[in-house]
């Protein structure tokens, strides 16, 4: 056997399931593993990897000392056998080779893909290619997963808030607010609906401020990281001074927005919706970002990865 073969091309992909090419727990991901050889090769073992984890690392600096803060989450790892090792020999003759696969993702409450500068929580399916005296050759290629609908209630339960605050700086006389809004779960690219009560007794006119805002929350070794970021800021009509409205606002979510994560221990996206005026009227709703719904399925290529 000739010690001189090629390999060329060597890549896993899978074929998407769905028009947004997404994937959720206990879907089915069926894929290949394609390659090139120049010449005849013995093969020892070509196999096939599922993998779902989540992992955080950032520094912090502590004086002269700069300390790393890690942690890791495994979700599974599924291996399966595409040429089984044996004790015979496997021999490959010259020419393009794909070998199918299919995997089940578990089923099992998974949280969705996220990427973030600390961290990530990652799906990928991963081909390993051992041949004698050879290194191994590796292929990699990431896929989206989405968390299943949530059905729990409490994302239909409706939320509401009342203030009633003296003035103090710059105006005289008070401000009343009852705000509600429908519900507490929100797909990307849904508008939530808040309407408001405003009795604006105080002497300068109120324009009532609506403030999307998004928090990354990063866990290790017993501390804590966080991120936040404003995602949109709107601005209502003015409600005149000594007078009462009752208005609608439609918030809409960006559709391009992280979907909330709240099913991973070392990793969290928690979204809330400030209303109000800044700093000494307004209050805040927890909201919970689901992933958009999706339309039919749809065929397409398959997508690859080498590395």
């Amino acid at each position: 056997m000739t010690h001189k073969t090629s390999l060329l091309n060597f890549t896993v992909g899978y074929n998407p399931l769905n028009k947004s090419n997404t994937f959720s727990s206990g879907d089915y991901l069926m894929g290949q593993v394609t390659f090139e050889l120049t010449n005849e090769c013995e093969v020892q073992s070509l196999f096939v990897k599922l993998k779902g984890k989540a992992q955080v690392s950032w520094t912090e600096n502590h004086g002269k000392t700069i300390v790393t803060y890690q942690s890791k989450e495994k979700y599974f790892s599924i291996k399966q056998f595409v040429i089984q090792e044996s004790m015979g020999k496997n021999v490959l003759s010259p020419g393009c080779h794909v070998y199918p696969f299919t995997f089940q993702i578990p089923v099992q409450d998974l949280p969705s893909s996220f990427k973030g500068s600390c961290g990530k929580i990652l799906y990928t399916v991963e081909a390993n290619l051992n041949r004698s005296m050879r290194m191994d050759s590796k292929a990699k290629a990431e896929f989206t997963l989405i968390q299943k609908r949530n059905t729990d209630p409490v994302l239909m339960t409706p939320q509401q808030n009342m203030i009633d605050k003296k003035m103090k700086l710059f105006s005289k006389g008070s401000v009343a607010m009852d705000v509600s809004i429908a519900k507490t779960g929100f797909c990307q690219g849904e508008g939530i609906r808040v309407v408001a009560s405003i009795q604006n007794k105080s002497s300068r006119d109120i324009k009532p401020k609506y403030c999307l805002y998004r928090k990354y929350s990063y866990f290790a070794n017993k501390k804590r990281k966080v991120e936040t970021k404003v995602i949109l800021k709107e601005e209502g009509e003015a409600i005149p001074h000594s007078a009462g409205q009752t208005v609608t606002r439609i918030v809409t979510v960006p559709s391009t927005v992280t979907t909330s994560v709240l099913n991973c221990n070392i990793v969290k996206v928690e979204y809330r919706l400030r209303v109000g005026k800044p700093i000494y009227l307004h209050f805040y709703f927890h909201i919970v970002i689901l992933p958009a719904l999706e339309g039919g399925n749809w065929p397409t290529c398959p997508q690859h990865n080498r590395v």
